[in-house]
């Protein structure tokens, strides 16, 4: 899980991932902005399409693991209703009320990618599902809140796993698919888990990009992907959410590349020092 090189990008690098983040966050609060019943989850992806094209940027997923003979992603965004947990296709899939919908989104600034996922409710929902989806962003922001320059990966996995586990509800928490480092590519080493005791894998230093992403369900969190060898589904049908940022630590403090703010307002209110390089 820990065996290769992380890539560490120099502060100029960093400004640039800043950039393609906040493509990436003007993306999903348009497609938040649209979310309601009665809209096709295809009609949601040309939204954030637009957004991505019209900033001169590159969508990271469209054609997503191409290879000769075989079609990558079809889609700008992956798009999980109710019990799709991560890389659902977008297409006629009308939203209805309640339902809750992971949007996960990519884009590239001069070859540097950003990453962001949030769950979003059509209406008002279920109390349990808007709890479930609450609970997901906070512990991502723990997740967060817990890298330190000299710290290790697997610290973020630790504070993310405790939160969840701290709370009344018995949330699964998705193993199988994990957070990662990125850059100059969408995926690179290192995995970041969702669970793990601290102290584990590369340490954090300057220059060290990680996208954190939790993905919990309302029930078992054991899963199956479909016949179109992306959608990933609860095997007991129950919803579950996503939220992700890209984040850095720099020599000031955490930088959330993919946040409007930087990460400042939620950094602040857990304790943690904000350090933008460029903003």
């Amino acid at each position: 899980m820990f065996g290769h090189r992380p890539e560490i990008k120099k502060p100029e690098q960093l400004v640039k991932m800043r950039a393609a983040g906040l493509v990436v966050q003007r993306a999903l609060a348009a497609v938040t902005a649209e979310v309601r019943a009665g809209i096709t989850t295809g009609e949601l992806d040309a939204v954030a399409h637009d957004v991505i094209r019209s900033a001169g940027a590159t969508p990271s997923f469209l054609n997503y693991g191409q290879v000769p003979g075989q079609p990558g992603f079809p889609g700008v965004t992956c798009i999980s209703v109710n019990s799709e947990i991560v890389h659902g296709i977008p297409g006629d899939r009308t939203l209805a009320d309640g339902d809750i919908v992971s949007v996960d989104c990519g884009a590239i600034v001069d070859g540097w990618h950003g990453d962001s996922a949030v769950s979003v409710i059509v209406g008002e929902g279920s109390a349990e599902v808007r709890a479930l989806s609450d609970s997901t962003r906070d512990a991502l922001w723990w997740g967060i809140a817990a890298a330190r320059l000299g710290g290790h990966v697997s610290d973020i996995s630790h504070a993310v796993e405790q939160h969840v586990r701290s709370l009344d509800v018995n949330y699964g928490i998705v193993t199988e698919y994990t957070g990662h480092g990125i850059g100059s590519a969408m995926h690179q080493p290192p995995d970041v888990p969702n669970v793990g005791k601290p102290g584990k894998g590369p340490k954090i230093v300057e220059g060290l990009c990680l996208a954190v992403e939790p993905m919990l369900t309302l029930g078992d969190p054991e899963n199956t992907t479909l016949a179109d060898e992306w959608t990933v589904v609860t095997q007991d049908g129950k919803p579950a959410a996503h939220w992700e940022h890209t984040m850095t630590v720099t020599a000031k403090g955490t930088w959330v590349l993919t946040a409007e703010d930087g990460g400042e307002d939620l950094l602040t209110k857990h304790g943690i020092n904000f350090g933008p390089l460029a903003d």
